[in-house]
């Protein structure tokens, strides 16, 4: 029978703008390989596939596909999925009025607490709290290999203490601060990219960042490839943000308290996203993480048998 899906635009409060996103619904009954090749079908950086939760404590369980292979935890997901889920709680009707919604979703790297506020008929903000908190992998490689991975030159690679890292909140990343946001929007994938970023066999999957914004209230200006996955670009990484903290807390003076961050991602693709970041530093250290953004209901349609 047919199988319901739903498309949003997330990080955004914007129709087709922000990073699309594609949840199939009722898909208990799907395995791995199937829905592998629905995620190829629809060709998004990631789409969703909704299960029943294991525990009765959790609005749901979720598995995550790039068109290329499955992830443990993604950021854009996670928000856009929240937004319709709470859209939908009012007897499935989102024209609802509906309260804020607080809930977990089960995902690969655990359990993922959420807040959802509905915002309009079909738009909504989510947050969630990161179930794991960012970890250094290491250095990333060295300025000049990484400029000729990416068309770029030496002497673009870095600003103030930031330097090349890998970090992982779940999902590992090579993080490349650059100089400048029109280092950020020249960068190219070159013929050595996965040479120079892939780890233990993967592709890489490469997250840059300027701290020449577009709009000066913002904090970074960034883009994320990972043409190995089948992501020739992302318009929205809420995984390599989460990431990104990491390298903050590395680089950055970050003082005790609560930090905010926004992140502007997408504008070189005409897709323009923004993803908001809080940190919350105690004694030095990181204790606590946030990613947020708004979503928007786009379409809906099902999937034949």
């Amino acid at each position: 029978m047919p199988r319901p899906y739903s498309i949003l635009d997330v990080f955004t409060d914007t129709p087709f703008a922000g990073n699309p996103l594609a949840v199939v619904h009722e898909a208990d009954d799907l395995d791995a390989t199937r829905m592998q090749a629905i995620a190829r079908e629809f060709n998004l950086s990631e789409t969703v596939f909704v299960l029943p939760a294991e525990s009765p404590r959790h609005k749901a369980r979720l598995r995550i596909f790039t068109p290329g292979r499955e992830l443990p935890f993604a950021g854009h997901p996670t928000v856009g999925t929240a937004v319709l889920l709470g859209l939908m709680d009012d007897g499935g009707d989102p024209a609802a009025e509906v309260p804020a919604h607080a809930f977990g979703l089960e995902e690969r790297v655990g359990i993922v607490p959420c807040v959802m506020e509905k915002r309009g008929e079909n738009h909504g903000h989510a947050r969630f709290r990161l179930p794991r908190l960012p970890e250094y992998l290491g250095e990333g490689p060295a300025p000049d290999a990484a400029a000729a991975a990416l068309g770029l030159d030496p002497a673009d690679i870095g600003f103030d203490r930031h330097l090349p890292s890998r970090h992982s909140a779940g999902v590992p990343f090579d993080l490349v601060p650059l100089a400048s946001r029109d280092a950020v929007e020249r960068a190219r994938p070159g013929p050595d990219f996965d040479k120079v970023f892939g780890r233990d066999g993967d592709a890489g999957e490469v997250y840059l960042y300027s701290a020449g914004t577009v709009d000066p209230a913002h904090s970074f200006y960034s883009r994320m490839f990972a043409p190995g996955m089948g992501i020739a670009e992302d318009p929205a990484t809420g995984s390599a943000a989460a990431a990104l903290a990491g390298a903050l807390m590395e680089y950055e003076p970050l003082g005790d308290g609560t930090h905010h961050v926004v992140i502007e991602q997408g504008y070189a693709m005409g897709r323009p996203s923004l993803i908001r970041l809080q940190l919350i530093v105690e004694n030095g250290a990181l204790v606590g993480a946030e990613i947020g953004g708004d979503a928007v209901l786009v379409a809906r349609g099902e999937l034949l048998p």
